[in-house]
């Protein structure tokens, strides 16, 4: 599996031939908004900058969008969303956490969380996960340390930090403090195979926006 992270919450996984598309940026957003073929495009907050599918349909190929809780099942990926609560931009709004059994891989998408705690829907099926992604800044979510202690909450074998670019990087540098990792340097992208997972406790990797 390959991921990549095109910024604010948007993250590509490739696996083979399927892609699938989280939290797309929409063109009518603040953010740069990145381009590609998607078969599955999930989406946790009905609001521009997390809503963006057009962005990953290409010719007369389109993604199968799934934007809400409940239980799917699409290519052979299985994904389950729950209900959570996010402020962002000081707006109550429903979000959607997602976990997408992947290459025998659990992986974690909690969009635009603002909840400090997770409710015990989420919480009991959040276990065992390989991949976490968390928001560590922006207005109204998760401030870095509310967003390091979701982490250990959940134990992953590997975090991935989203949504660090305001106040010019600021809630990165924060949340990596937090995590007692301050000199993890950015990768351009992460190739992962379950065997890589071995050993690994809350490892935090910091993937570079391909829109800078």
């Amino acid at each position: 599996m390959i991921i990549t992270y095109y910024g604010a919450d948007f993250i590509k996984l490739q696996f083979g031939d399927v892609v699938v598309g989280i939290n797309p940026i929409s063109k009518e957003s603040k953010w740069k908004s990145g381009r590609f073929a998607a078969e599955l495009a999930l989406v946790s907050l009905n609001q521009k900058d997390f809503s963006g599918t057009d962005s990953l349909a290409f010719g007369d190929k389109t993604p199968f969008i799934i934007n809400g809780p409940g239980e799917y099942e699409v290519n052979g990926i299985a994904i389950a969303g729950f209900s959570s609560g996010s402020k962002y931009e000081g707006e109550e709004r429903f979000n959607t956490i997602y976990l997408i059994n992947l290459e025998d891989m659990k992986i974690c998408h909690l969009g635009a969380l603002s909840d400090t705690t997770l409710a015990p829907e989420a919480k009991a099926h959040l276990e065992d996960i390989d991949v976490l992604f968390v928001s560590v800044g922006g207005p109204g979510l998760l401030t870095a340390e509310e967003a390091y202690k979701i982490c250990v909450d959940i134990g992953p074998k590997i975090i991935i930090p989203m949504m660090y670019e305001e106040d010019g990087g600021k809630p990165l540098k924060a949340f990596l403090k937090e995590a007692g990792a301050p000199d993890v340097k950015p990768v351009e992208k992460l190739t992962l195979k379950k065997k890589d997972l071995e050993g690994k406790d809350g490892e935090v990797i910091v993937l570079q926006s391909t829109l800078g």
